[in-house]
């Protein structure tokens, strides 16, 4: 998945599914349709929080991201129009209230949902999710934010913090991780990693374990030990994020889907790792099933 576009009308929404597998479908009465739960993004908002206030403001369910599904183009007066589709999950839910935007909604199945919907495009993504499948378990992949100078710092290493610049990143990560409703934090020993994460644990208070082997020093000691501790914790239901390095990140991505036992779109020639990304992984059974790279926020 590509940072933010650039089209003329960027929109997000998503599938928002429920245990059964059942998805929500909503009646617009201005246009006299039904349509997956999108809209249009706001001055300042990301796609990831235009698509999670949206689900909220049409069906009155709170919901954590999952992962991409695609990206749909098409044509509108304004110009091109591009909404980016996540997987949803429904979290919790007041009663809906009808209004003037959406005047009903409806819990189906996908099979069900493809019939309803109004859209050849909607069915499109509905589709996707299908294929996919409601994931799981979710790892968030994070390399941590920018560190002072490498060459200016005289202790030790995994002391070496965060920037004033990395602060700010860290900040915007939690803002943005936070959407995906995380249940535990994971990090590497560094300082840099604990406080790229600390902001998020902060806010959703939530504690955080340390885990060497996931760290460069403890990786590379042995590769496998590290690549089967993180299996441990991506078989645990829920959303985990885990604070790591430029030198295991790839690795790690790179060897979680060679073991998928259904094609993952990564390129193992090309594993990016930039400092304050973050590799979203959908596991279902234990194994990969998606694998989308989110570039730093802001």
């Amino acid at each position: 998945m590509n940072d933010q576009p650039r089209d003329d009308v960027l929109a997000a929404g998503a599938v928002l599914w429920r245990p059964g597998v059942e998805i929500a479908v909503v009646h617009r009465p201005r246009y006299d349709d039904w349509s997956l739960p999108k809209g249009k993004l706001e001055s300042g908002e990301s796609m990831e929080q235009a698509a999670i206030r949206e689900i909220r403001e049409e069906t009155g369910v709170s919901a954590r991201l999952g992962p991409w599904l695609c990206d749909v183009r098409y044509t509108v007066v304004e110009g091109r129009k591009l909404v980016r589709y996540w997987s949803a999950q429904a979290m919790e839910s007041s009663d809906f209230v009808p209004g003037r935007e959406i005047d009903e909604l409806r819990w189906v199945t996908p099979e069900a949902a493809t019939g309803l919907l109004s859209y050849a495009r909607d069915v499109k993504v509905v589709e996707r999710f299908g294929e996919l499948g409601p994931p799981t378990s979710v790892v968030l992949l994070v390399r941590h934010a920018k560190a002072g100078s490498r060459q200016d710092w005289r202790d030790d290493d995994l002391l070496r913090p965060l920037s004033p610049n990395g602060r700010q990143q860290s900040d915007e990560l939690a803002r943005q991780l936070a959407l995906f409703g995380p249940d535990r934090i994971v990090t590497a020993p560094p300082v840099r990693c604990i406080d790229t994460v600390g902001p998020l644990a902060h806010a959703l208070g939530l504690s955080i374990d340390e885990e060497p082997l996931l760290g460069e020093d403890g990786y590379w000691d042995d590769p496998a030990a590290g690549q089967a501790r993180l299996y441990e914790l991506a078989a645990q239901p829920g959303v985990t994020v885990i604070c790591s390095q430029g030198g295991v990140i790839p690795d790690v991505v790179e060897a979680v889907a060679k073991a998928a036992t259904r094609p993952v779109a990564v390129d193992p020639d090309d594993v990016p790792a930039k400092k304050a990304s973050t590799w979203v992984l959908g596991f279902r059974a234990g194994a990969l099933v998606s694998a989308d790279y989110v570039p730093q926020p802001g």
